[in-house]
């Protein structure tokens, strides 16, 4: 093909489209037929010069030329409040409640491990002595001690805060990392449920694990909940690379993945409240019962919505993906 035969040819209708493009807002009815009409022309244009004669420059006009009047054609999708409420009343809990086996199972054998661990230190004063000297270990379990100082150490707000962004990077850490076949997601479990295991070993020890359980459980509950949510989907995703089923393991990863991302935004909400509930609640001068009374209530507000919306989503169809049309919202290279 000659490409320059080609480019004197069809440069008027180029520039054609160009105007119209400029002036898209008040074209008449027969122009904006002619806008369709010329994009899709064009759209092949540029096809053919990519197969037969690229040239970088002239490509690069008509790709952005073709990608401007396809935003004309079909419209630039913009979120909404909408798309907010579908994605908390529908997609977010749909996804949870999809991989409910992979974070119910995550979180039993993970709370075992953690009260194994616990058992096998506040029952061996040689493991207690490998971890800090008898000093420091009182220092941290006695009345007053670091344990329960941490809570109340720094303002409320500011230690919500940290414990938000600490919780919601190692939740998208899960999340993502369970591509590598999900191995970084069981470290990062092994290293959660470790902390865990010494806070009960110790406080046992010292003859105070109801303490213990009085401060972890008003925000631990719903935190460690989102972290198995996390780590369950981070494995399943790793196991979708083994396995992917019936789909492509190409659509698969592209389809799970997606919707883990979807869940790193709904997770941080989630990380929020358990947050909010660490930095005001736990330090405060409520009774214990009453403290974990508010931990058990929020707890089940969340399984109650995962089970009860998210169950009827799932059902209805809902995987917590992109919808048809915006999974396909992609630029073409002809008509």
């Amino acid at each position: 093909m000659d490409l320059d035969v080609f480019v004197s040819t069809h440069r008027a209708e180029w520039d054609r489209l160009e105007a119209l493009l400029r002036r898209q807002r008040r074209l008449t009815g027969s122009e904006a037929d002619e806008l369709v009409a010329l994009y899709q022309r064009t759209a092949t244009h540029l096809s053919v010069i990519q197969s037969t004669a690229p040239d970088p420059q002239l490509t690069g006009r008509l790709s952005q030329l073709v990608a401007r009047a396809r935003s004309a054609v079909t419209g630039t999708r913009r979120a909404s409040w909408r798309d907010v409420t579908r994605f908390l009343a529908y997609g977010f809990p749909a996804a949870v409640y999809r991989s409910r086996h992979w974070w119910m199972t995550t979180a039993l054998i993970s709370t075992a491990v953690a009260v194994l661990l616990g058992w096998w230190i506040g029952t061996h004063p040689e493991v207690q002595s490998a971890i800090a000297a008898p000093g420091e270990l009182r220092n941290l379990t006695r009345p007053g001690g670091e344990y329960e100082t941490y809570y109340s150490s720094h303002p409320a707000a500011a230690f919500a805060a940290q414990v938000w962004t600490n919780n919601a990077q190692a939740a998208a850490m899960c999340l993502v990392l369970g591509i590598f076949l999900g191995l970084p997601v069981l470290w990062i479990l092994l290293e959660n449920m470790l902390n865990l295991g010494v806070g009960i070993g110790l406080m046992s020890s010292a003859g105070r694990l109801d303490t213990f359980l009085g401060l972890i459980l008003p925000h631990g509950l719903l935190e460690l909940t989102a972290v198995f949510v996390a780590a369950g989907t981070g494995l399943r995703l790793g196991w979708t690379l083994i396995d992917p089923g019936p789909r492509s393991r190409r659509t698969a990863l592209a389809e799970e993945g997606r919707a883990a991302l979807g869940m790193a935004i709904g997770l941080a909400l989630v990380l929020f409240v358990s947050g909010a509930i660490e930095g005001f609640v736990t330090p405060s001068g409520l009774p214990t019962w009453a403290r974990i009374g508010i931990g058990i209530v929020v707890e089940l507000a969340f399984l109650a919505y995962v089970y009860v919306l998210g169950g009827r989503a799932a059902r209805a169809g809902d995987t917590g993906d992109l919808g048809a049309d915006e999974r396909s919202a992609t630029v073409p290279t002809a008509a």
